[in-house]
């Protein structure tokens, strides 16, 4: 199995999904849902993460869903934005820029984790909040984990000293660099123009404002015989950038919205599947909150603890 592509996921599955108002401010992906009835948005919001678990269970995935119950977590569908796990046993949890996100994060889901995997230690780093510091998961860094690097698009929700410290601690290289739309609008996380798989990677270069860094990026993510596959401005809008390789029964796949599926080219969809299956999902609603399939899916990185049956069981 790749380290790039996790055989297992978490989900949330919200009952008071909307487009998060304190967001809106520097995540120009967002779409307020104007006229709708927010509790048609929501009930929408809760089927398709449903719909997109089963999908993922049928191809082999294995699927840890939570419900959330709480009125003020708007954003909480996105869970890759507080937590991320790691080979060897590890558990981040992280700094969110929002007030009204921090209470996503969830102890009941990191004893899950222990429970069911092999977990050595849990790093938190929300302690940083009380300083305004703030790093937002694999939202804010794409994680190249067979060439230990975290690609870091800078924005607020991305301090350096949060992401020196994570790449100290997990021993990962940073490579940060300026990213911004058409319009000169940052990029508010680095996993909307950017899926590092295990012999691809979708990246929006146009959008790193440096030609050095780009050349340097491109580089790096070939390093390993990937194939670099250039995403327009266009392709990002429709998150085509917001993806997730996985492993399932049948070897590994990509998974993405429809959205972002419509919006590849011919050859750009033959280049993927070289090697990965195409997964597309349907999470309209989802998106009018200005993430998509990569940000409601946190990969599980760990070890299953296995049980022995008889007298001599053990985990």
């Amino acid at each position: 199995m790749s380290v790039q592509a996790p055989s297992a996921v978490l989900l949330i599955r919200p009952r008071f999904f909307t487009p998060n108002p304190e967001t809106a401010l520097d995540n120009v992906f967002q779409t307020r849902a104007l006229g709708d009835d927010a509790d048609a948005v929501a009930a929408a919001a809760y089927t398709e993460v449903s719909e997109a678990a089963a999908v993922l269970d049928a191809r082999g995935v294995t699927v840890h869903l939570f419900d959330d119950d709480g009125p003020g977590r708007p954003d909480s569908v996105f869970p890759n934005n507080w937590i991320s796990t790691h080979a060897g046993g590890h558990v981040a949890l992280y700094p969110m820029h929002t007030p009204n996100r921090r209470t996503e994060r969830r102890g009941d889901i990191v004893e899950m984790l222990k429970q069911s995997y092999r977990v050595q230690d849990v790093v938190d780093y929300s302690g940083l909040e009380l300083d305004d510091v703030f790093l937002e998961g694999t939202g804010a860094m794409v994680l190249d984990h067979g060439a230990r690097i975290a690609y870091v698009a800078r924005s607020r929700r991305a301090d350096p000293i949060a992401l020196e410290r994570f790449c100290t601690n997990f021993g990962y290289e940073p490579m940060a660099f300026d990213a911004v739309d058409e319009t000169g609008t940052a990029i508010y996380h680095t996993n909307v123009m950017m899926c590092i798989a295990t012999d691809f990677a979708l990246v929006g270069l146009d959008l790193i404002t440096s030609p050095t860094r780009r050349a340097q990026v491109v580089e790096r993510l070939s390093a390993l015989d990937r194939e670099v596959i250039d995403l327009s401005p266009d392709q990002i809008r429709n998150f085509a950038g917001n993806a997730i390789e996985l492993h399932g029964r049948n070897g590994r796949m990509l998974a993405l919205s429809e959205r972002a599926l419509a919006s590849l080219t011919a050859p750009q969809r033959r280049m993927i599947e070289r090697s990965c299956e195409i997964v597309p999902l349907a999470v309209p609603t989802i998106e009018l909150a200005g993430g998509s399939v990569r940000c409601m899916v946190a990969g599980i990185h760990l070890d299953r603890r296995s049980v022995l049956v008889g007298p001599a069981a053990s985990v």
